[in-house]
């Protein structure tokens, strides 16, 4: 639609105790017809920047930030415990514990990314894993997916949205909660995740539709991980 406000701001919403965006001093609505009001002040900031960055048509692709504000308040706030549960399925059958059997250079650059984040989270959540080469699935201790399940119900609901992208992104529910925590950085845990994928390019060349694929998630997956960088109070870089 073609842009009709001249100036977007926020402004403290009292009600909600978080703060409200505005376009030309009205309320924005989010498409469920919510207020979008925001809990942080740098998370409205980096909104009103996106509204503020608009030419002369609204382009809603180039407002990541907005469109997870809007998913959290329409489709995860009404329901937080069946959202989490989405991104805690990865409990049971995380990347981390799936590793190759072969070339022992592919074997060891995996072990190199993925061990860390294991460590890590047997020391955070006092769980156990099971790693397997290969795809066939394996079954994680009960105890790991129920901690690692109660660590996902467990988050800021306003992280949900952006983290269910990166978590289907990373394939790693492990890695996802690391980044969270400030265990792991975005471009570590991205690394991590396209191991093999980076692997294969070493080996046979870029194939040119592969490479747009990947640059696509990529773009998705640093919107979100800026979006929970937002969420938890960092200052945002990319304003």
């Amino acid at each position: 639609m073609k842009r009709f406000y001249t100036l977007a701001l926020s402004e403290r919403d009292d009600e909600s105790g978080g703060y409200r965006i505005l376009l030309d001093g009205r309320p924005v609505k989010t498409p469920m017809r919510a207020p979008l009001s925001v809990p942080g002040e740098g998370l409205a900031a980096a909104i009103v920047a996106e509204w503020q960055g608009q030419g002369e048509t609204i382009d809603p692709g180039a407002m990541p930030v907005t469109g997870f504000a809007n998913a959290t308040i329409d489709q995860v706030l009404p329901d937080v415990a069946t959202f989490a549960a989405t991104i805690a399925e990865y409990a049971a059958s995380d990347l981390l514990c799936y590793r190759a059997d072969g070339p022992q250079p592919l074997v060891e650059e995996q072990a190199r990314h993925w061990d860390a984040l294991l460590d890590w989270a047997r020391g955070r959540f006092d769980a156990a894993f099971v790693v397997t080469s290969g795809i066939m699935p394996v079954q994680q201790p009960a105890a790991t997916v129920e901690r690692l399940t109660a660590a996902a119900h467990a988050l800021d609901p306003w992280l949900l949205s952006a983290l269910s992208t990166i978590v289907s992104i990373s394939g790693s529910l492990v890695g996802s909660l690391a980044l969270v925590e400030g265990a792991t950085d975005a471009d570590a845990l991205w690394e991590a995740a396209h191991v093999d994928e980076a692997w294969q390019v070493r080996q046979w060349g870029e194939d040119h539709e592969a490479v747009a694929r990947t640059a696509i998630r990529r773009a998705h997956y640093d919107d979100a991980a800026r979006y929970c960088a937002l969420v938890a109070g960092a200052p945002d870089t990319a304003a």
